[in-house]
């Protein structure tokens, strides 16, 4: 029987010690505490819904989601025991998480890098050049090729996201794709190689919780997103034949020079706050060299200005790392793993391999929609996941492979997770239309669930242990 004490992934004394002052102790599981994210998600993606069955243009743009997520925040702080200055404390440690000001930084960053770009032509000038050379038939499966690639070199789907979606979005002014299709492209493709990569944080989270080595994991891992990765690409060939070009300038290559450099270092391994510093720094450079009224004044404004455009989902990503820890503290994840838990258990009395497998999948996944971080996900429920693995006779490579899986395909399809929200940023297009697009994490999905409704594929040989966290 699975040990209730390690249901939110550490154990509870050393969780709470670490989390929480003596003062602010969370309280007992309760599945009323998951109510604020419902209303959440109901305001902006029913308002939304609404709108578009209504023709409204632009739909999901009427209702901001920063603005959806407020009334959410207001109903879980009035929720639960103790004071409000109590709960306000536990909201503004989530909204300051090190996760949460990471991803802040990176927008900014990701933000300032493409309006500089834009600004002294870099964005038209590599469209041009791969538009010249690359049929457009072939642009969609090409650019998922080159994001699962530097990400799984780079380990970071966030990175990924933030180099290459700029020139997706110029791909979508000049020729007649989607820019939905376009960002859900890149982001599927960041996030198979964040699943994959070696050097990710989820794969180390996902390897150290449940006790087994990277190597062992990446080769059951490639097998099941293989497959899907294939199909993939073969679906974008299919789609792509309807993209006709619209328009092909010149270029110059200079101007293409900063893109090449940062793919360059993504693909080296180099942080992703090096990475990025260094495109602003030279697209700058290369505006002061080659167009004659570029200033270093201009360059500061262009900067700003990109910032500037990252403001809602910066303001947005905040809110919801403090409702997550808000849910956390009130018992809503605590109450959601109990559940999933309680499933995993009953059901093993008939396919124990089967249904400890369904247990962690939904597990994860559950856990990611109400945190938005895939990193965090697998944390907070590894250790209960290696109990169930355990309990059920899951080899520790499926359960990591399967933690992995299913809070990437989760973390790709929410449209207020972090790469989603950026993607959407860059484009200037909806969350939801990003999300609804990536067919990488949809394809995925379904060979997953297959997978473990088979036992596919075959495990071979004992699995390297590794120390669990």
């Amino acid at each position: 029987m699975v040990d209730h004490r390690f249901l939110i992934g550490l154990r509870p004394n050393t969780y709470n010690m670490k989390r929480y002052p003596m003062n602010q102790q969370p309280v007992s599981s309760r599945g009323s505490a998951l109510l604020p994210l419902l209303l959440f998600l109901a305001l902006f993606i029913g308002t939304g819904s609404v709108l578009t069955m209504q023709g409204k243009a632009m739909a999901f743009y009427q209702l901001s989601a920063a603005v959806a997520i407020l009334p959410a925040v207001a109903f879980a702080l009035a929720m639960g025991k103790g004071t409000l200055e109590k709960k306000i404390s536990v909201f503004l440690n989530g909204v300051g998480d090190i996760n949460i000001v990471t991803m802040c930084i990176i927008y900014l960053l990701a933000g300032g890098f493409a309006s500089v770009a834009k600004a002294i032509g870099g964005v038209d000038a590599t469209v041009n050049l791969g538009l010249a050379f690359i049929p457009a038939e072939l642009v969609l499966p090409g650019l998922f090729a080159i994001a699962a690639f530097v990400a799984t070199s780079m380990g970071t789907s966030m990175g990924t996201i933030a180099a290459i979606a700029p020139i997706a979005a110029g791909v979508g002014h000049q020729t007649d794709i989607s820019s939905a299709m376009l960002m859900g492209t890149v982001v599927g493709g960041a996030m198979f190689g964040d699943n994959l990569s070696m050097i990710s944080d989820t794969t180390i989270a996902a390897t150290r919780t449940q006790g087994c080595a990277m190597s062992d994991k990446f080769k059951m891992n490639v097998r099941i997103v293989a497959p899907a990765a294939i199909g993939t690409f073969l679906l974008l060939v299919f789609l792509g034949t309807s993209g006709n070009v619209t328009n092909v300038g010149d270029w110059q290559f200079i101007r293409v020079v900063p893109y090449l450099v940062i793919l360059g270092l993504a693909v080296a391994g180099v942080n992703v706050f090096v990475v990025l510093a260094t495109g602003i720094v030279l697209a700058g450079s290369v505006g002061l060299v080659s167009i004659p009224d570029y200033s270093l004044l201009g360059f500061s404004q262009d900067i700003y200005a990109g910032f500037l455009g990252m403001h809602e989902i910066l303001v947005l990503s905040m809110l919801v790392g403090g409702l997550g820890e808000l849910i956390r503290f009130n018992g809503g994840l605590q109450w959601l793993l109990e559940r999933v838990n309680s499933l995993a258990v009953k059901a093993g009395r008939g396919n124990t391999r089967r249904s400890g497998e369904f247990g962690i999948a939904a597990l994860v996944a559950l856990a990611d929609a109400c945190t938005a971080n895939n990193t965090v996900a697998i944390i907070l429920t590894g250790r209960l996941a290696k109990e169930i693995a355990s309990d059920t006779g899951v080899d520790p490579r499926r359960s990591a492979s399967l933690l992995d899986i299913f809070s990437c395909i989760v973390q790709g399809m929410t449209p207020y997770a972090a790469q989603v929200l950026l993607a959407g940023s860059i484009a200037g297009i909806s969350p939801v239309a990003v999300a609804a697009n990536n067919w990488y994490c949809m394809v995925l999905a379904g060979i997953s669930i297959v997978a473990i409704i088979t036992g596919w594929p075959q495990l071979h040989g004992k699995a390297e242990r590794s120390s669990a966290v």
